[in-house]
């Protein structure tokens, strides 16, 4: 891959001086455009934050950026909310949390390797989930079905980061335009603006396919046995032989162009384990059953309205979302913000 090396001096006073060990924020930035890909996201470059603030003195940007998300509360609710089975039995089946955390690792790996900027890449990782809805996919279906609008995770997602989290006196995390881009185009055919959140588009997938057919065969869901058998042979027995293989697929690619993507074969191959996962897992009512999802559905729905009815009873900061955006927006908001047992408890709690 062609790298840029640039070719100004550094900046007064940024370099690292002899006999210093400390780098500062300068000396990152600098050597961004030592090493990274010409096409790699430049720190010093970003298209800034709505709100202008004063440099960190040790940190980029980006770098700020995954920090006030790992640092924020919609991030820790994540260990807390169904990824695909709503009522898990067991330690070892997959959070958001956990499934946050898998695709930054996948997507960290795919950037090194591309030379693009790893700071920038696992922000977005961090924060593509934030808007997720208690109950996984069955929570967000509802939330569509009912909320004037629809209801789309990534949107929520960025919502959250620009909107939400905050202090009582800041509201939203002020992150920059290429981390805010990157959440709310990570999903589906959407193609974020830096080949970074390009990648965290693709590793989301590479991520869940693989963690969900590890659940669903651990659940009894299905067999090994009942994989496709041609992607199977194509990417490996193994979860571990799938993922790296995919990763190749992606890195093999997009080396050397200005997208990132997949080979046509290798993409047909990754696409037919998608299809067999909605077909035997995510849309499959004996997987999910069908108690399980209509009390998900119906958790939902009631706090949904409940709050809507009862505004004064809403959080403060949800409170002035009703008065500046509407009741409804302020009860979705609120509801989509919650995990899957104090969503059930709220539930128990006001019926």
């Amino acid at each position: 891959m062609k790298v840029w090396r640039k070719q100004s001096a550094e900046p007064e006073g940024s370099g690292i001086q002899e006999g210093n060990s400390m780098i500062l924020r300068e000396d990152i930035e600098n050597r961004e455009y030592e090493i990274l890909s010409e096409n790699a996201a430049k720190s010093r470059e970003s298209k800034g934050r709505d709100s202008v603030e004063t440099p960190c003195k040790y940190r980029t940007d980006f770098q700020r950026d995954r920090d006030r998300i790992i640092h924020s509360k919609a991030f820790r609710r994540l260990m807390h909310k169904t990824q695909v089975f709503l009522s898990p039995e067991g330690d070892h089946y997959r959070t958001r949390l956990t499934h946050t955390l898998e695709v930054a690792q996948i997507a960290r790996t795919i950037s090194r390797i591309l030379q693009l900027n790893e700071d920038l890449t696992e922000a977005i990782a961090m924060g593509h989930d934030l808007g997720h809805t208690p109950f996984g996919h069955s929570g967000e279906k509802v939330l569509n079905q009912i909320h004037p609008g629809g209801f789309r995770h990534n949107v929520q997602s960025l919502r959250v980061v620009e909107k939400i989290e905050g202090t009582s006196s800041t509201r939203g995390l002020n992150l920059t335009w290429e981390v805010r881009d990157g959440i709310v185009n990570h999903t589906g055919s959407l193609k974020a603006a830096t080949l970074e959140g390009q990648v965290v588009n693709l590793s989301d997938r590479i991520a869940y396919i693989n963690h969900d057919i590890d659940d669903a065969i651990r659940s009894g869901a299905i067999t090994f046995d009942m994989l496709p058998k041609k992607p199977v042979a194509f990417f490996g027995e193994r979860k571990s032989q799938r993922i790296t293989k995919m990763i190749e697929s992606v890195i093999s690619y997009s080396d050397g162009r200005d997208r990132i993507g997949m080979d046509t074969v290798d993409n047909k191959m990754l696409l037919e384990l998608r299809s067999f996962m909605f077909e035997h897992v995510y849309n499959n009512a004996d997987v999910k059953k069908k108690d399980d999802i209509k009390r998900a559905e119906d958790i939902i729905k009631f706090l949904y309205y409940y709050y809507i009815d009862h505004v004064d009873e809403l959080p403060d900061d949800m409170i002035e979302i009703a008065k500046e955006e509407g009741v409804h927006v302020a009860a979705k908001d609120y509801v989509a913000g919650m995990t899957d047992r104090f969503a059930m408890n709220k539930y128990e709690e006001l019926r």
